[in-house]
């Protein structure tokens, strides 16, 4: 169940010391992506593939030779993939032994999409404070915190909480290295896209008081990695990862995208010390105003049905493939002013980045804006259930009011009842094979002299 969070027992674990991370889960995963004969990047196509992950396993710089064998490739390809997803009781049965894809309508990615090349975005701050986090580690917490670009880390990504991350949490950092955490996502993000993810962890630490669960439940258990070296030339990226929260952000010189990115809550709204601390309001917002700006023929169209289930998305966590038709309202059949308020889901998401990325991101979308399709299902008053899909060839968001779950407990709410705006996911990905700006590192070691 994509993006589900689970009430069932983790999967058993070796016992944990001190502030020490999940390291375990790396050289599990490791496992079974050789087991499964998954390559490490399907962008760099079969050997550099293998030679990416046989690179990311030993820690050496793999490469081919000019007839692209290449060095240090595993002896032979396995087979055989395992029948369920990693962490058991966390992503079900999930899977993710398949070579990367992307999101498509049809199972056939649409080519020139995009392109390498620069787009005025300013990624010094971030490589600075990237460089900067990373000097700020032991030697320990730098080997199971960085790794290639062409690593399978970068998709293995869950919003569940009872679910084993790579890198270090900020349970793991010392005070300054948690500054130094934070300054990488301060030099990343938005004012906005700052205080979303820092709201979300402190509502994760105020339900798990709430339902004595702080085990599970935290502010501390999120994680960060580094894919690559931070450079001004080179691709590289980092992802911070926890329950309801999951960032990726890959950097190409003066490029950058920062997708897929899960924002979501359980609840959406407490109260901590006095205050009311709210959050994910603002696409739940832009959601309702988009749906009730549409004429009834509009809605007709749109509206795929009324009954919203506990959980409607799509692609969420371990779904980087997933084939989806365009289905309900074409972009084309807007007005001018409907046209803007469905731009508004989108910057509800795009907007939570620095400005110049953000920007880059819209003028994307708006270039693909009447062939963009809208579908909804669910209610449309004010404080109704709803799930909303805008999909485009180079955006997907989805929007998800799910059923309480693991959290109900804390705003005395039943687990698995109906569909409620106080438990609230959504994702934002870029379809077409340019989620983790795979397409642009393809493109990258395609064209780089270099790299040929």
């Amino acid at each position: 169940m994509t993006g589900l969070d689970s009430g069932a027992e983790p999967v058993a674990q070796e016992p944990q010391t001190g502030r020490q991370a999940h390291a375990g889960r790396r050289n599990f995963m490791r496992k079974v992506f050789f087991a499964g004969g998954a390559t490490a990047v399907a962008t760099m196509g079969g050997a550099g593939a293998w030679a990416a992950l046989a690179a990311d396993e030993t820690g050496a710089t793999a490469s081919a030779d000019p007839s692209g064998t290449p060095t240090g490739t595993p002896s032979g390809t396995p087979s055989g993939a395992p029948t369920g997803g990693p962490g058991a009781g966390g992503p079900g049965n999930q899977s993710i032994t398949e070579d990367f894809f992307g999101l498509t309508t049809d199972g056939k990615k649409i080519d020139d999409l995009f392109t390498v090349h620069s787009e005025g975005v300013a990624t010094a701050p971030v490589i600075a404070a990237a460089n900067a986090f990373l000097a700020g580690l032991s030697a320990t917490q730098k080997s199971s915190t960085q790794f290639t670009v062409h690593s399978t880390e970068w998709r293995l990504w869950s919003n569940v909480d009872a679910y084993d991350r790579q890198g270090v949490s900020i349970a793991d950092l010392s005070d300054e290295q948690q500054a130094l955490g934070k300054a990488l996502l301060k030099s990343a993000l938005s004012a906005d896209g700052l205080e979303t993810t820092e709201r979300i962890r402190r509502i994760n630490q105020a339900a798990g008081e709430a339902i004595d669960n702080t085990d599970s439940f935290n502010e501390e258990a999120f994680y960060y990695t580094v894919l690559g070296t931070p450079s001004a030339t080179e691709p590289w990226g980092f992802q911070f990862d926890g329950h309801h929260l999951v960032i990726n952000y890959f950097v190409l010189g003066g490029q950058v995208v920062m997708s897929p990115c899960f924002w979501g809550s359980e609840p959406t709204e407490i109260d901590i010390d006095g205050t009311t601390v709210s959050v994910c309001k603002e696409e739940v917002k832009a959601s309702l105003a988009f749906i009730n700006s549409l004429t009834e023929a509009q809605r007709t169209v749109a509206i795929e049905s009324t009954t919203k289930s506990n959980e409607s998305m799509k692609a969420g966590a371990f779904a980087d493939n997933t084939v989806q038709e365009y289905t309900g309202l074409r972009g084309n059949a807007l007005t001018g002013a409907q046209k803007l308020k469905l731009l508004g889901i989108v910057e509800a998401f795009t907007g939570r980045a620095k400005a110049d990325v953000a920007k880059a991101r819209l003028a994307e979308v708006r270039a693909h804006l009447d062939d963009t399709y809208v579908t909804w299902t669910g209610g449309i008053a004010d404080d109704s259930a709803f799930y909303v899909r805008v999909h485009s060839p180079v955006v997907w968001v989805e929007v998800d009011c799910q059923a309480p779950g693991p959290l109900a407990g804390a705003y005395g709410a039943s687990q698995g009842s109906g569909a409620t705006q106080m438990h609230v996911h959504s994702v934002i990905r870029t379809p077409n094979g340019n989620d983790y700006g795979k397409e642009l590192l393809r493109q990258h070691y395609l064209t780089s002299p270099h790299h040929r």
